[in-house]
């Protein structure tokens, strides 16, 4: 889960135009391998508070008048191959890669 210091330092980076090959490839991680527990239990529960839920991978939520509840989340697969892509225009294995995003500091 993003806490929002990471999520304010990024929004200023993107502002500023110093977004880092390494900053795409961690929201790209983050969204290929994020846990989707807080998008359903906005759905399942009521009365959820939002601020405390992350719903990153929530793309849609449709609510028909029967009570249908249609939830999309971003599409993992895609997310993957981008974080294959941008590893491969590095010259690097995929293991490697994403071993370096899990480490402190920026290599990008």
């Amino acid at each position: 889960m993003e806490t929002k210091k990471t999520v304010g330092g990024l929004q200023k980076r993107i502002r500023s135009g110093k977004l880092t090959r390494g900053d795409v490839a961690r929201r790209l991680a983050e969204l290929a391998f994020g846990n989707a527990n807080d998008c359903v239990k906005l759905v399942l529960e009521e009365g959820t508070d939002l601020k405390g839920l992350d719903l990153s991978l929530l793309t849609e939520l449709k609510r028909n008048d029967k009570g249908t509840i249609e939830l999309r989340l971003v599409d993992r697969l895609r997310a993957l191959e981008q974080l294959a892509l941008l590893a491969g225009e590095q010259g690097e294995d995929l293991e490697s890669f994403l071993k370096a995003l899990q480490e402190p500091g920026e290599k990008a």
